[in-house]
C-alpha cells in the first residue's frame, strides 16, 4: 500500500518552512507544531481490528432476544503496518479515537480498563453507540472469542472473554484469511432501516461466532468458512440492509456468492460491504494480506 509523500516545499520559491503531503501544508514552524489527524493515524502503534462471524451480537439490539445466551463474535487484532480504507467494518473510527485520546500508543494499564475508557471515549450520549468489540478488538491482543448476554451489563460489554495468543494460531490466521477491496459504505447509508430480530436467527449468529473461534484454535479451514458463510446467511436475514440497501451501487450479494462458490467461506468485513474476508488455503488473486498481533500480557 502507497504512503503520501511527506517532504518539504517542492516548489522552488520561498515558502517558509513546513511539511506537505501532495502540496497541501500539514505542519508549520515556528512553535509547536499541530499534526494533522491523518499524518497521526498513519504513524499510530495502535492495532487494527478484524472482525469474522457473529458480529452484530455485541449489539443489545440483537442479543436481547437470543434465547440462547451467551452469543459469541470473533475479534483478531492486527499489527498497525497498514492503513485500511475508512468506514469498511474495520474499527477505523475506533481506532482514530484511540490514536488521539493515547497519543498513538496503547497505554499500559490493565485491558479491561482501557476498553471501557475508549468505548467511552467515542460513543459519548450517542442513540447508536459503537458496540464493544470495536475496542476490544483493538486492544486485546490475538484472536478472542468475545460472549455476550444481555442479562450481563445489559449486553454491551462481553460477559467473557477468551483469548487465543498462539504463534502457530496466528501464522494459519494469517495463511488462510485474505482481504479483498470492495468498496467504502456511502454516505446516507445505514444497516437498521430494516430489523427482523427473530429469536431463532439471532440464536444462530451467536453460535456462528463460537464455532469461528473453535475452528481457528483447531485450524480447520472448513469449519471456518462454514462459520462466516453461515453469519453472512443470518446478517442477511436479520438485518437485510448489512448486503444490500439503495445507497450501496454495487451488488454485494452476488460478490459474496461468487466467492463463498470458489472457497471454502467468504463474508464482509462490515455492514455495507468494506472487505471481501475470504477463507483459503489457496492464494486469491488481489488479496491484501494482515499480520496478527499476539503480544500483550493477557495471554
Amino acid at each position: 500500500m502507497d504512503f503520501p509523500t511527506v517532504r518539504g516545499s517542492q516548489s522552488g520559491q520561498e515558502s517558509g518552512p513546513g511539511l506537505t503531503v501532495g502540496g497541501s501544508l500539514l505542519v508549520t514552524e515556528p512553535g509547536p507544531r499541530p499534526v494533522c489527524s491523518d499524518v497521526a493515524l498513519l504513524a499510530s502503534r495502535i492495532p487494527n481490528r478484524l472482525a469474522l462471524a457473529g458480529g452484530w451480537i455485541d449489539q443489545p439490539l440483537l442479543s436481547r432476544h437470543n434465547p440462547e445466551p451467551p452469543g459469541s463474535m470473533v475479534v483478531v487484532s492486527l499489527e498497525p503496518g497498514c492503513w485500511f480504507m475508512e468506514r469498511c467494518g474495520m474499527a477505523g473510527s475506533t481506532r482514530r479515537i484511540a490514536t488521539r485520546i493515547w497519543d498513538g500508543a496503547l497505554p499500559d494499564r490493565p485491558l479491561p480498563g482501557l476498553v471501557r475508557e475508549l468505548y467511552s471515549a467515542e460513543n459519548g450520549n450517542k442513540p447508536e453507540p459503537s458496540g464493544s468489540q470495536d475496542m476490544i478488538g483493538l486492544i486485546y491482543p490475538g484472536v478472542s472469542r468475545l460472549d455476550y448476554d444481555a442479562d450481563i451489563e445489559g449486553g454491551c460489554f462481553p460477559a467473557h472473554i477468551e483469548s487465543c495468543c498462539s504463534t502457530d494460531v496466528a501464522a494459519w490466521v494469517e495463511r488462510v484469511l485474505h482481504l479483498i477491496p470492495v468498496n467504502q459504505r456511502p454516505a446516507g447509508y445505514n444497516p437498521l432501516g430494516i430489523r427482523n430480530l427473530h429469536p431463532e436467527w439471532i440464536a444462530k449468529l451467536g453460535r456462528t461466532g463460537r464455532a469461528c473461534f473453535a475452528a481457528i484454535v483447531r485450524k480447520d479451514i472448513h469449519g471456518l468458512g462454514a462459520a462466516m458463510n453461515q453469519c453472512m446467511t443470518c446478517w442477511e436475514a436479520i438485518l437485510p440492509h448489512t448486503v444490500s440497501h439503495p445507497a450501496i451501487n454495487i451488488d454485494l450479494k452476488a460478490i459474496l456468492a461468487w466467492a463463498q462458490a470458489r472457497f471454502p467461506g467468504a463474508m464482509y468485513s462490515g455492514c455495507g460491504g468494506g472487505y471481501l474476508v475470504v477463507a483459503s488455503e489457496e492464494p486469491v488473486s488481489g488479496a491484501l494480506r494482515i499480520k496478527v498481533r499476539t503480544g500483550g500480557s493477557s495471554c
